[in-house]
């Protein structure tokens, strides 16, 4: 196996409207993935483990915009209402989100999510174009996520 590179690509954080359960049961249930993750165009082969949707063990195919760009991925820890981590794996990258859920005082939700991506240490550099670009496009994502949860 050779040499990989792990790199920190986006670390935001985006309120939401709704409260902290409402906003963690939307957030981490892959069926709802395809309406506000942009780069999604649907999911396949769900496999859920356990009594929640998108809970630890869950599993499915993400469907992107790119043809063949057809990750799998695996829920890794699911804490509810508090915290949810994944990990999808496409030939010889791994790219993992992170969600940390916070009550603010006022009812309202706060998510931070970091996405990370590990690579060949030979492709690593091409990581710093995605450095730039992840940022926005994951809160664009989280964004739409927010306006969709406060419809409720």
């Amino acid at each position: 196996m050779s040499p990989t590179r792990r790199v920190l690509i986006a670390d935001v954080t985006v309120p939401f409207g709704a409260p902290p359960t409402t906003t963690f049961d939307y957030l981490v249930d892959p069926e709802n993935r395809p309406h506000w993750q942009s780069s999604l165009r649907r999911i396949e082969d769900l496999a859920p483990v356990g009594d929640r949707a998108g809970g630890t063990g869950t599993s499915w195919r993400d469907i992107t915009l790119v043809p063949w760009v057809r990750p799998r991925l695996e829920v890794i820890e699911c804490v509810a209402p508090l915290r949810w981590r994944e990990i999808g794996r496409w030939w010889f990258v791994d790219a993992s989100l992170s969600l940390a859920v916070s009550a603010l005082p006022d009812g309202r939700t706060e998510v931070r999510a970091r996405a990370y991506l590990t690579v060949p240490l030979i492709l690593s550099a091409s990581t710093l174009v995605l450095t730039m670009l992840a940022p926005f496009a994951l809160r664009a994502d989280l964004d739409s996520a927010a306006s969709i949860v406060g419809g409720y």
